[in-house]
């Protein structure tokens, strides 16, 4: 039972970190415009995710301790809070875009105003957080979450040319109608969302508030193992819809509602319940990682009590902090600032944050005072130095493009 939860803890890392409202967005307009060009830079992302996720689980799960805990006292006070105001502020972003996520999707099921739900949906996630074990947590929302894979069904409803698809992964091209300059812009917003930041913070918080030991660092691998490839394929199979229906017809997806026109085609009215069901899942999850990140960072790096685990009069400044992070995504949102817009700005920051969010672990993960005999072995090593290379030519790239490109538009 305890391998089957960790499994789910796994799912819900993949699920409301790999397919989030980042992915909803990005894979779709992605395969709309450029069909499946860009496929390599998913199975890029996805296996540096995982890479970086399971060192920072074994890092919890030897030191007894979390990233941004090790951070601070490893690298010193300038460059972590450096390393803080960037962490933050890209969780804060991303946490303004799941909660708009969840509205939008909410608007997909009820057709009621995405800014009724914004309140709506960040007092839910509060209350999650607040009053449903940790454990109840995993277990509900990943298995929910799994209803996106009815855009993999969607595939295989539509009826696809396999071969014209598998000529565009295996020979990518940028369309006559498309700019290179446009075509790098979406790879990094691509890297970004897989990769994102709290993804690694919630990982590792989550080892040290469920106590893992060293004999859970290949239960940890596992888990990765398992839920990324998920969260991989279910990303894959929405560019995938849009490469089918929407990429002949030159039309680009701005909205969720166009996301999800392939599922209507192709299943009906049941089909996109199913998959809606899932989106609202996936981004509560999501909404869920950042919010706890955002506590978890701040907290970790002053040194305060912190955990889901504990009781708000225990760790009452982290669970201010998630109260204030919270308030404060939703006055963005109260702007009329278009969700959409803010999941597009925030996975290009965080293809910019990238370096100071993996750098340390590296570092962290080959010290001995820490790591002891569970040091990065040389393969972990050799990877892991050439996604740091990657990450750094994203982060140097990403503005310059956005600026080019009036960010991809």
């Amino acid at each position: 039972m305890k391998k089957i939860v960790g499994v789910l803890l796994g799912l819900l890392t993949a699920i409301g970190g790999f397919v989030d409202i980042g992915d909803l967005v990005v894979e779709a307009e992605v395969g709309s415009r450029f069909g499946l060009s860009l496929v390599w830079v998913v199975v890029l992302g996805l296996i540096g995710v995982c890479v970086f996720t399971q060192m920072s689980g074994r890092v919890s799960a030897v030191s007894k301790r979390a990233t941004f805990d090790i951070i601070r006292e490893r690298l010193g006070p300038r460059m972590g809070i450096a390393n803080l105001g960037a962490s933050f502020f890209i969780n804060l972003l991303t946490l303004t875009a799941e909660v708009g996520g969840i509205a939008l999707a909410l608007q997909l099921a009820s057709s009621v105003n995405y800014l009724l739900w914004v309140p709506v949906a960040a007092v839910a996630v509060w209350l999650i957080i607040w009053r449903v074990k940790f454990s109840k947590m995993e277990k509900i929302v990943p298995l929910f979450g799994l209803a996106l894979v009815g855009f993999a069904v969607a595939v295989f409803l539509l009826g696809p040319d396999w071969n014209d698809l598998m000529t565009q992964v295996t020979k990518p091209s940028v369309p006559g109608d498309e700019h290179m300059s446009t075509y790098w812009y979406f790879a990094i917003s691509l890297f970004g969302s897989a990769m994102t930041p709290y993804q690694v913070f919630f990982y590792s918080s989550s080892a040290i508030e469920e106590k893992w030991s060293v004999k859970k660092i290949a239960d940890s691998r596992m888990n990765i193992l398992i839920g990324y490839p998920i969260g991989g394929l279910i990303a894959l199979s929405i560019a995938v819809c849009a490469t089918i229906v929407l990429f002949p017809q030159g039309i680009a997806v701005s909205s969720l509602t166009q996301t999800v026109l392939p599922v209507a085609e192709a299943g009906g009215k049941l089909l996109l319940a199913f998959v809606i069901l899932g989106m609202v899942a996936a981004t509560t999850g999501a909404a869920l990682e950042t919010t706890l990140s955002t506590g978890y960072t701040i907290a970790q790096f002053f040194g305060w009590t912190w955990g889901k685990t504990r009781k708000p009069a225990e760790a009452a400044r982290f669970h201010v902090t998630i109260i204030v992070c919270l308030v404060l995504g939703v006055a963005v949102l109260a702007t009329g600032v278009d969700p959409v817009q803010v999941t597009e700005i925030s996975v290009v920051f965080s293809a910019i944050a990238l370096p100071l969010t993996y750098l340390p672990i590296l570092i962290v993960a080959n010290d001995p005072e820490y790591m002891g005999e569970h040091v990065n072995g040389r393969v972990t090593n050799a990877v892991a130095l050439v996604y740091l290379g990657l990450v750094l030519l994203a982060s140097l790239a990403a503005i310059p493009l956005m600026i080019i490109t009036g960010a991809g538009s």
